[in-house]
């Protein structure tokens, strides 16, 4: 039997309108698993209170909102303003151009969650903006804790969530002792920690690291010493290379100048919201400084402290 693929790599830290966060993905050696091309874990902290990520555009992807402690507010172009909570979701899809704010509500100062982003095909990316807002999400009991099924098809129950590829987002909430879930052989997997630690044969994975499992896997069984909390990722493998630069998602560095360009001059593809938060300008890209300067054919992300 052929060895099953396990990388631990760890997350970059990075600043995020105050507030640290760990960046599981894009990473050097990792850029997608699936459709799913950014992840940044945030908290837990005590400044859920001083959340104010202004106004920023976004194309290409869906930003996919999950808070395990506390709650913020999403405003968009499209008129959306929604209380995200905790374990609720938010997704948000840019297609060809959307922008948000995201704030503190004032009223919980906790904070604790993961912004994910999963990169929208050919067939979606150039279409109009959308957001949808899900209370209530599918459950599966474990062996020894449950899932809760945010996006795709996990253990017999289906999101409602959108996706616009064959990609799912599980969180894991399971005690001490071994739990066995069952996985798609042709996804690849990775895991995120928010809590806890979790064993995978002799490995063991904590908070500020991706754990990829490849490809292949009928069946994965995680170990525990202490109630722990993670996020599974999965998908088809994606279908094609993307550059990723500030908020955009895309193909072609072209079609991120067009973008920047268009944000820059508050052109109507990005609309405006009714966040009270100043608007934040977009930086210069890394090419027109330097160009040529990219990282696995990937546009190297500039100013990340922006992304949101």
């Amino acid at each position: 039997m052929l060895e099953q693929t396990l990388e631990i790599t760890p997350s970059r830290q990075a600043d995020v309108a105050g507030t640290a966060v760990r960046r599981a993905l894009p990473r050097r050696a990792r850029r997608t698993v699936g459709a799913w091309c950014f992840a940044d874990h945030m908290g837990p902290s005590d400044r859920g209170a001083e959340v104010a990520i202004g106004p920023h555009p976004h194309i290409g992807l869906q930003t996919v909102t999950w808070l395990v402690e506390g709650e913020m507010v999403h405003r968009d172009s499209l008129g959306s303003e929604q209380v995200i909570r905790a374990g609720q979701l938010n997704l948000m899809t840019a297609g060809r151009g959307i922008s948000h704010a995201e704030e503190a509500t004032g009223a919980v100062r906790g904070l604790h969650g993961i912004q994910l982003w999963v990169a929208q095909p050919d067939s979606t990316r150039q279409a109009e903006p959308a957001f949808e807002h899900h209370a209530e999400l599918p459950r599966v009991e474990l062996d020894a804790g449950d899932a809760t099924v945010l996006i795709g098809d996990f253990a017999g129950q289906s999101s409602t969530a959108r996706r616009d590829t064959d990609h799912v987002g599980v969180e894991l909430a399971i005690r001490a002792g071994v739990t066995t879930m069952p996985l798609r052989g042709d996804h690849e997997h990775a895991l995120v920690v928010l809590a806890g630690a979790v064993g995978i044969g002799a490995a063991v994975v904590t908070p500020g690291h991706l754990a990829y499992l490849g490809i292949g896997r009928d069946e994965l069984a995680l170990q525990a010493t202490e109630p722990t909390r993670l996020l599974l990722l999965g998908g088809v493998p994606f279908e094609s290379p993307v550059l990723m630069w500030w908020n955009f998602v895309a193909r072609t560095r072209a079609e991120m100048d067009t973008a920047r360009a268009d944000w820059s001059r508050a052109s109507e593809r990005f609309g405006e919201t009714s966040s009270p938060l100043e608007r934040i300008p977009a930086p210069v890209p890394p090419w027109t400084e330097s160009p040529g300067r990219t990282e696995g054919g990937v546009a190297s992300p500039g100013n990340e402290e922006e992304h949101g």
